[in-house]
């Protein structure tokens, strides 16, 4: 059986996880504690789950606690660190690379570093950076850098700006996750930035979380509010240029729901872990093997790995 490639992978590190503690994230989203990770434990997780390798990125709440030259530093140091990981396991782990949004010339500085020296696999973006959301203009020259490279950008969702009166108390992962990343997707739809930046390769997590069944009503309202010159934007087929991972309850009720909007050969395996426990991570490998696969001949397994390899370019390296 071909082994998984989870493009929905964390790592923590104890000195990140105290300068996000030092900022006030002391229960990060609203989550009750930090996750602890090692190499070891993650390879040990892979190896009983059919994982054969494992890109890694720093999750919510990111590297920017609201001071961009300290945000530059960590942003530079996880990178370092998760370079370091790859470089002692080059056929089990990769790199998505953090980037200190909302600062964007410092952004623009490490999207240089991470490609070009540690030769990451792509960027891990928030769905929003202190309430800069994607399509915001402002972000417009991180856009055109990334496009230029034909990067892979995975999309990771954080807290809304609104969550202390949205969340109502509760783990911010569990909704206000999934409805931020429909809020930055569509505001991505409606700023145009696929169609300016085509070689962009967007990755969605949480088997698209909300945005197979708004789907439809993003695209009515892009057409109703759309300029009055040239075609009206058609919201489900810039929806299908988007990739998904499967992190997540994906069964029994969210993959059935990807499947009426993503193309199968965009759909990719994630774990979540570190951020999903380990048993867990497990238990979401055996159901993903076990269900059948949307294309004939293929299995979960093959099929994301086979689009993840031709998504990074062909891994391992």
């Amino acid at each position: 059986m071909t082994g998984l490639i989870d493009v929905h992978a964390h790592f923590v590190t104890d000195s990140y996880v105290g300068r996000a503690r030092a900022a006030g994230h002391d229960l990060p989203d609203g989550v009750p504690a930090w996750p602890s990770w090692s190499a070891g434990r993650h390879l040990e997780l892979m190896g009983r789950s059919g994982i054969d390798r494992a890109v890694l990125s720093v999750s919510s709440p990111g590297v920017h606690f609201g001071d961009d030259a300290a945000a530059r530093l960590l942003a530079r140091e996880v990178n370092e660190d998760g370079a370091a990981i790859v470089r002692d396991h080059p056929s089990r782990f990769g790199l998505f690379a953090s980037l200190p949004l909302p600062d964007v010339a410092g952004s623009l500085e490490e999207i240089a570093y991470a490609f070009d020296v540690l030769h990451a696999d792509g960027v891990v973006m928030e769905s929003n950076a202190h309430g800069v959301y994607l399509g915001d203009p402002r972000l417009e020259p991180v856009f055109a850098e990334l496009g230029r490279r034909g990067a892979v950008v995975f999309l990771h969702p954080t807290s809304p700006v609104c969550w202390r009166e949205s969340a109502l108390g509760r783990p911010r992962p569990m909704i206000e996750f999934i409805f931020d990343t429909a809020r930055s997707v569509t505001d991505l739809l409606f700023a145009g930035t696929l169609d300016r930046h085509p070689g962009l390769k967007v990755i969605v997590p949480h088997c698209g979380g909300a945005l197979p069944v708004l789907a439809d009503r993003i695209n009515g309202f892009m057409r109703l509010f759309s300029p009055g010159a040239g075609p009206a934007p058609d919201a489900v087929a810039l929806l299908r240029r988007f990739y998904y991972d499967t992190a997540g309850p994906a069964f029994p009720r969210q993959i059935p729901a990807l499947l009426s909007l993503a193309d199968p050969a965009r759909l990719l395996y994630g774990s979540d872990y570190c951020w999903t426990p380990a048993e867990a991570a497990a238990e979401h490998a055996r159901a993903f093997a076990a269900a059948p696969a949307p294309v004939e001949g293929e299995t979960w397994p093959s099929l994301t790995t086979a689009n993840a390899r031709a998504l990074l370019g062909g891994c391992p390296r």
